[in-house]
């Protein structure tokens, strides 16, 4: 499925969720007198959905990697304060609720490690740069490629009678 909008993306809506989360979390009294922890754990799980929608938005893969690489690293931001707060006698109570956080950054995490090997591994530039051109000359691509494996076929002699023209 190609998607047309960031809010179609399944890792975009996980990030939403990690960051509604997260602020369901820092509701909890036990932030009320740690306002920079509050504030940059809440900080970091925004800039994850933030980071992917901007990225995808951009239309070009090395500016979506970009955004992808950064919103990769506020996740783990996250995971790394979520750590802090285990060990911290004062968050016991929220034990449960830090370690459901943590494995969704951690599966946010490897989503986006996935996306971001795919893009490395394709050869589209993005979709600033898909034209008319563009995708007539890859239509015609196409269209060669099946028309050389048809040939190759009737050269085999193998049975194209069925084959659509």
């Amino acid at each position: 499925m190609k998607y047309q909008r960031f809010e179609q993306l399944p890792v975009w809506q996980l990030a939403i969720d990690l960051a509604v989360g997260t602020y369901k979390m820092t509701d909890a009294p036990e932030f009320k007198k740690r306002y920079s922890l509050r504030d940059q754990i809440e900080r970091a799980a925004v800039s994850v959905s933030n980071n992917i929608a901007e990225g995808f938005d951009r239309g070009t893969n090395p500016e979506l990697l970009t955004f992808l690489y950064i919103a990769r690293g506020s996740a783990g931001e996250v995971r790394s304060m979520l750590c802090m707060l285990e060990r911290m006698e004062d968050f016991r109570n929220l034990e449960s609720g830090i370690r459901n956080l943590k494995q969704q950054t951690e599966s946010i995490s490897k989503q986006l490690g996935g996306w971001i090997q795919a893009i490395l591994n394709s050869g589209m530039k993005g979709q600033r740069y898909v034209t008319d051109k563009v995708r007539a000359s890859d239509q015609r691509k196409i269209e060669r490629d099946e028309f050389l494996k048809k040939l190759e076929r009737i050269r085999q002699g193998e049975d194209v009678s069925s084959d659509a023209a």
